[in-house]
């Protein structure tokens, strides 16, 4: 059936740039993002920046507050944090989609056999919803 919610749903790559979510996401990782789906506390998603909406970020959905979804980085430390922090709830309409796989590129100098391996073995992971970082995060 033409419109129906399960035809509306999109699968759609993303690119990470900057430390923001580091350790989970690193610079250059490729993400599988899933467009239009419900977003849970946990969930790592993609969102356009309230100030500039031609930008997309990924953040991780920390809770749902008056005014839509409270987004956080990962990383503490990341300057600017370019989160909730600087501009406050995501209206629901800018959250896009949740990331549910990483894909992390091999670098240029990963060129013996064992480097090559280890990539492998870690190149391919899923994301799932964290709750644990969730409540870690809604601490700061």
């Amino acid at each position: 059936m033409p419109g129906t919610a399960r035809e509306q749903r999109r699968i759609g790559v993303a690119e990470v740039t900057g430390p923001s979510m580091a350790p989970t996401l690193r610079d250059g990782d490729q993400l599988l993002v899933r467009y239009g789906v419900r977003v849970r506390p946990g969930d790592v998603v993609v969102l356009r920046h309230p100030f500039q909406q031609d930008l997309l970020v990924v953040k991780r959905a920390v809770e749902r507050r008056p005014g839509g979804w409270w987004v956080l980085g990962d990383n503490p430390y990341a300057v600017p944090p370019g989160d909730s922090t600087d501009y406050g709830a995501v209206p629901d309409e800018l959250v896009l989609g949740t990331a549910v796989l990483r894909y992390r590129p091999r670098r240029k100098d990963q060129t013996s056999p064992s480097a090559r391996l280890g990539w492998a073995a870690t190149a391919v992971r899923p994301l799932f919803p964290d709750a644990s970082a969730s409540r870690r995060l809604r601490a700061r």
